[in-house]
Formats: structure tokens, sequence, C-alpha cells
């Protein structure tokens, strides 16, 4: 099978990923690894064919007639696998995470191994630096092929001997494998041109990294996340923690940019960041997942972040080691997955007004403190500027939680957060013996529950809606119980939920994000992470076998690998957005929590969020 232009561009969903805790590379069904930005997530790719099929760059290995695929993860590891139906060839991809091994991070294994019968195989590297702009030279060297652009260069050691096309500035050979035999390819990026290694040990102490920090339900324990689900609650633990840096604590998104939402549409974002919106429910994630190094990693990073004289400069969005410049630019080279354009790097979202950011920094916070974490006086000072802020601005419109290109608006889930940030200002306050204004956060506080209730539920339609004087609808909705603004059996919960069911529901599991206009041309699929918000609504609300049969839908939706985009297209299955997406994941983890929970069974830590503040009716 060889790369054409029909297939130039697999469907999202078919990629499998691996990485090393500071950078990701995406692996297509046909071998070919066709994403690969380096040193970091958030820097220049080195291979993006899956932006660019002619322009981007690829590293394929498979075999040279015709085969079929299947893929698998080794055991609960990011190690991947992709074995070639035509005499049992296998590729196993990896890189050793940063600092856990003994083995350099800069390195990118690919093991091709025959198992049985005879094997032919190509191999082809197109090195493309800096997203394809800068000038390639490639040379040959002892033990391999090596390539050089402006700043960063790629050694291709190789046992077989390799062709240079300068025309083409692409490296191509070709094996030949009997059974038992193994080749082992190494990509070694800047900085580890002349490092020693040991490929076979390497792969060893990664797995073994991988496998140590997979959650594993104790037998003598109803876990919460023991069932059906499991897997797909370790492989989202696992994603979560491969988009983790190893340095900074911050998580990123997904690590890829300008995957569609609308294909060949322009809702094509760069996602290889850490948006501070997602800390709270993160928090929870990590805790009852039982990963609590990388749930205080991850808090103390954004804390650091916070650590500011004026809360309006803190951003929704940072780059992966704090930084606050996140210009947003289009590769106009590029002509995007499947024709999506523009391209884009860069997120112009860090710029943006966003209120719920607050509230869910707080929500962080509160999450944390059931754990034990409690707040040092400088930590107290930089949340109690934060409610004070809130108090100041809640009045204010801003863009929203989901980034709208349209203008400003008087967002309900905003102001909701910003009551949120109120509500829990003013429980660690008391809780932890720390001064503040007690009255005034109170009476602020119910001023703004007030609005809330006055100017964003609508009586006609019987639900919040998504804004001041709107009658759309909005999956925010099903947050509400979550965080305590209104109890589970309040009337207008119910009916948000009910309204939500009817309006944003799509066959069944996919919920879309609202049905109202956010400035952008184009439609969008369903997104995952608001349709685990409705089964952990439902869950929450007693309707438990509901939100179970939602649950098992949306999971078959996941991929053989258990990945998962940002969002579905409920018509085809297909996955649309960057990949894997960070809060998809966390969603299922979360819901699988929640409906752990509503079965009775047992939670790693204190009750979920959703069950501690909201009031829920759990049915026994």
């Amino acid at each position: 099978m060889s790369v054409t232009e029909s297939d130039a561009y697999p469907p999202i969903e078919t990629y499998g990923v691996v990485g090393n805790l500071e950078t990701c590379a995406l692996v297509a069904p046909d071998g070919s690894i066709d994403w690969f930005p380096f040193p970091h997530l958030e820097s220049p790719s080195i291979l993006a064919a899956i932006l660019d099929a002619e322009r981007g760059g690829r590293f394929r290995i498979a075999p040279t007639d015709s085969f079929e695929t299947e893929r698998r993860y080794v055991d609960d590891t990011n190690v991947l696998e992709t074995t070639f139906r035509t005499d049992d060839g296998t590729v196993t991809d990896f890189l050793p995470p940063a600092g856990r091994t003994d083995h350099p991070k800069k390195v990118l294994y690919r093991k091709l191994a025959c198992a049985d019968g005879n094997v032919e195989v190509e191999i082809e590297l197109e090195p493309r630096f800096d997203y394809g702009r800068a000038e390639t030279s490639i040379e040959r060297v002892d033990g391999g092929v090596l390539a050089e652009g402006d700043e960063e260069r790629t050694l291709l050691e190789s046992p077989i001997d390799l062709e240079i096309d300068d025309d083409r500035g692409r490296i191509t050979g070709e094996a030949s494998l009997e059974a038992a035999d193994e080749a082992w390819f190494m990509l070694r990026c800047t900085g580890a041109e002349d490092a020693d290694t040991d490929p076979d040990a390497a792969l060893a102490e990664t797995i073994q990294f991988w496998t140590d920090r997979a959650h594993d339900c104790d037998p003598e324990d109803d876990c919460a996340f023991e069932g059906p689900w499991h897997d797909a609650v370790v492989r989202s633990e696992l994603v979560l923690k491969l988009l983790t840096h190893a340095e900074s604590g911050g998580i990123a998104a997904a690590p890829t940019t300008s995957l569609p939402e609308d294909i060949g549409g322009v809702r094509n974002w760069d996602y290889r960041f850490n948006w501070l919106r997602d800390a709270g429910f993160t928090v929870q994630a990590l805790m009852n997942l039982g990963t609590a190094d990388e749930a205080v990693d991850y808090f103390d990073w954004f804390m650091d972040l916070c650590q500011t004289d004026d809360p309006a400069a803190i951003q929704p969005l940072y780059g992966l080691h704090g930084e606050s410049t996140l210009e947003e630019r289009e590769l106009d080279h590029f002509e995007g997955y499947r024709g999506s354009r523009p391209v884009r790097i860069g997120n112009g979202a860090a710029e943006q007004r966003q209120h719920d950011t607050y509230g869910e920094l707080l929500l962080a916070v509160d999450e944390m403190r059931q754990y034990g974490r409690e707040l040092d006086a400088d930590e107290w000072v930089r949340i109690h500027d934060i409610v004070e802020y809130v108090r100041e601005i809640w009045t204010e419109p801003d863009a929203g939680i989901w980034e709208v290109r349209g203008g400003d608006d008087h967002f309900v889930f905003s102001k909701a957060m910003c009551w949120s940030a109120l509500d829990r200002g003013l429980s660690i306050a008391i809780d932890g013996g720390h001064d503040a204004p007690l009255e005034e956060w109170r009476d602020a506080r119910e001023t703004i529950r007030g609005d809330v209730l006055e100017n964003g539920y609508d009586d006609e339609t019987g639900a919040f809606v998504q804004s001041y004087g709107s009658d759309a609808l909005d999956a925010t909705g099903l947050l509400l119980p979550v965080v305590g603004f209104l109890p589970f059996g309040d009337d207008r919960i119910r009916g948000t939920i009910d309204a939500i069911e009817t309006t944003l529901v799509e066959d069944d599991a996919f919920v879309r994000r609202y049905d109202g206009d956010d400035g952008l041309p184009g439609d969008e699929g369903a997104f995952v992470l608001c349709s685990c918000w409705l089964i952990d609504a439902l869950a929450l609300s007693g309707r438990v076998e509901e939100a179970q049969s939602r649950f098992e839908t949306l999971r078959s939706y996941l991929n053989p690998l258990g990945l998962v985009a940002e969002e579905i297209d409920p018509e085809t299955g297909a996955h649309l957005g960057n990949y894997p997406q960070a809060f998809s994941h966390i969603g299922i983890v979360n819901s699988a929590l929640y409906l752990g929970y509503a079965r009775g069974l047992e939670t790693p830590g204190p009750a979920p969020m959703g069950i501690r503040l909201g009031d829920p009716v759990v049915s026994s």
C-alpha cells in the first residue's frame, strides 16, 4: 500500500500517538509518522504530512506489497505496535520519557521485526524543518544519513544502505527480513546525534515506566473505575500523562494543531497549550486515578502562573513552559488536513477575557484542599486578589468558555463561574482561617446568584440559556449542579437537562456545545466533553441506567487504541478536531468516576465534586 492522492490523509481516528513527556508523534496506519514537532509539543514540526501531504514531511516504514494493519499499545503503555498482515512484519514506535530512563529522550525509536515468513519493506524519510519553511540539506554520514535545517538536525541511524533524492529532499531504502529478524531505525534529533543507545534496553525501560504509572484497581476494593470501562479509563490516564510536560507539569490540550472541526472549513486551532479552565476537573481526574504526583505538579504549576499582582493579567491559556505570548499566525504554504485552511500556530484566545477561568481556578484550589493541600500565606494573597477581582468585574461581558470570535457577551456560564469563585473563596477562607472580607464576599455571591436566576433562566424554554437575553441553549448548563450552583433536584436543573437532551443531543450519545452563533462560518461535530457532561448530570440526578447506556455508546466511538479527538461527527462517527484531546479523556475518566459512585462503588478520594456540592439524587 503506497500513499496516493486518495489516501494521503488518513482519518484522524486511525492515528496512534507516542511521546516522551516533551513532544509527541502521530503514527498513521500505514506506518507513516505524519506529525512530529521538536523539541517540544509547541515547537515547529519536523514531520507534518498530516497538515500537508506534499510539503509537510513524513517518516514511513511499511511493506512493499499490499497489506492490512493491526495496531495496539504494548499492555498499559504508550509504546505503539503496528503489525502488517503480509507476513507479520511489526513496527514498534516509542520515545523514552524525558528524565525518566537512562536513554536519550531525543531519539525516536522504530523497531522493525518479522515474526513469520519473509517481509520486504521500504523506508522513506522526508524531513521538513520549521513547518516545511526551512531549507534542508542531506548528506551521508557514518551509520546513516544526516538532515539539517536552519537550527535543527536529525540523523537517521539505519542498518541498511539509504539513498538520497536531493531534488525531493527525500531519503529512501529497502530491507528484507526473514522470520525472527529485527532491525532498528533511530531518528536522532538535535542533541542526540552521538548519544550512546541500547535500543532493546530503551524499549524495556520505556515499557516499565508506563506500566508502573497505569491505574490498577485493587481487587480487594470496590473501585469506582472497575468494570467494562476500566481499559478506557486507563488509556485516558495514559493520554493525560503523555500530554503532561515533564519539566513544568503543564498539560497540553492536545498534541496537534489545526486538525479541523469542520473538514474543509476554517475551524482549525492550535491546541498545544495549557488552558487554566481545565484545572478543576483535571485535578479531580488525576487524584482519583491515584496519580497524586502529577496532580500536585500540575497544581503547583498553575498556582505559579497566578503569582501576579494584577489578576486581570491571568490568561486563559499559556505555553507549556509558562509562555504568555502565543501570537496566532497562519501557515499559508500548508494546504491543511484535507484542504482545511488556514493552518494556525499560536492561539489568539490567550488575549481574550474569559471570566469563567477564575471560577475554574478556585474549583481546582478547593479540590486540592479536599486532599489536604493547604495554601501558604503568599498563595492565599493571590487567591484573595482573584476573588476580589471577580467581585469587581463579574457584571462585564466576556468571550466565555467557548472562546467565541463574534464579540463578548453576558454568558450565563461565565456568571455562574464568577459565583463559583466567590463561593469557593469563602469556603477556603473560612476553613483555612484566612483573612478575607467575608460579608462582602457573601453579598457578592448572592447578588451574582440572583442575577443569573433572573436573567440566565428562560421561563418559556424552561432552561438556563447561553447568554442573557438569548433563548439559545448551551451544554455548560449541565455543569451548574456539578459546581453547586443549584441542586440536581431543582426543577430548573431538571428542565435544563431535559431541554439540552431535546435540542443539543444527536443519536442518543452526542451533545453539541450550543445552538447559538459564535461568529465563525461552517459547522462542527458533537463535543466529546459535552457528551460526558450529560452522562455526569444524568448519573448524579439518579438516572443511572440512562447515563450508563449513553456512556457505553460513547465508548464505542473510541478508536481501537482507546483514543478520541475533541469532537465526533454524529452522522459518520468520524473524529474531528485536535487529537487526542485531553479534555475528552478527562471527561471519560470523570464520567466513569460518577457512574461508579452512582453504582455504589468506592471513590479513591473524597466524594467527587458533583456529589460533594450538588446535593445529588443518587439511586441506590
